[in-house]
């Protein structure tokens, strides 16, 4: 790997990893459809691209070995938005990476591809899709067209459900779906790297206390979480009881199983 493509990097995940990218040791091209707050720093390499303009990302395609596919809505937002961008631009890029040669993408996924599940049910890579919004729709398509591409024309593929990647747990359900930057960074590290990738599904958390998602199916990418949201433990111990009966608390997709339709 010696060029790797990163689009969505002005957004809540790529503003976190890209101060630790050089660590991967390959040359990063940096996309979105904005700079980030502040601008790019000297070293960065800055491609704005559309995700739904298929020229914008032939560009920012061409002469990539990988891409870390990042970019996108990533909330519950009206359904023609959601899908102009995350169903149409998630096929544009595909389709790119196919006339460009690209043979390894990382498409971001999300635990909301999976949020009607209840907390108590362990879920591992072939467990039933159950998307709790129109986003997890979105990200379910996007997991179905990584898998299309993958024994269509052999482009590997690692599906990254991703639970919530963040400096540190912002709320108790967070506490059992944490991802430390560190580890993602080391999955990204065994995505570009490891000899035999194929199109697996793998569960984008930390190695926490409670957790609701088993990664042994995809043990043979080598790939186990470091740290642990143990370490923010007192920052929850003194909350109010959660209510076992609210649709937040009993599904894994927690505000966007409860949420209402996103209506316009």
């Amino acid at each position: 790997m010696q060029q790797v493509l990163m689009t969505g990097a002005a957004g809540g995940i790529g503003t976190l990893l890209r101060p630790i990218l050089p660590k991967l040791g390959v040359k990063m091209r940096l996309s979105d459809m904005a700079d980030p707050d502040g601008g790019p720093a000297p070293d960065e390499d800055w491609a704005m691209a559309d995700l739904t303009d298929a020229a914008d990302v032939a560009r920012v395609v061409e002469g990539c070995d990988a891409i870390l596919h990042f970019g996108g809505i990533s909330t519950e937002n009206r359904a023609d938005l959601i899908h102009e961008v995350n169903v149409k631009g998630t096929y544009t890029l595909y389709e790119a990476a196919r006339k460009a040669g690209v043979r390894r993408i990382l498409f971001a996924s999300t635990n909301h591809v999976i949020g009607f599940h209840r907390r108590e049910t362990l879920l591992d890579a072939d467990s039933e899709v159950r998307p709790d919004s129109i986003y997890g729709v979105s990200k379910a398509y996007g997991e179905a067209l990584a898998t299309y591409y993958w024994h269509k024309f052999e482009i590997e593929s690692l599906i990254l459900r991703i639970g919530s990647c963040f400096p540190e747990p912002k709320d108790r359900r967070m506490m059992a779906t944490w991802m430390s930057r560190e580890d993602m960074l080391r999955l990204i590290e065994t995505m570009l790297f490891a000899p035999r990738l194929g199109c697996p599904v793998v569960y984008g958390v930390s190695d926490n206390p409670e957790c609701w998602w088993d990664n042994s199916k995809t043990a043979y990418l080598g790939w186990r979480p470091r740290d642990s949201s143990a370490q923010f433990a007192a920052k929850f111990a003194d909350f109010e009881p959660e209510d076992p009966n609210d649709p937040a608390v009993v599904y894994q997709g927690g505000g966007f199983a409860k949420a209402g339709h996103y209506e316009d």
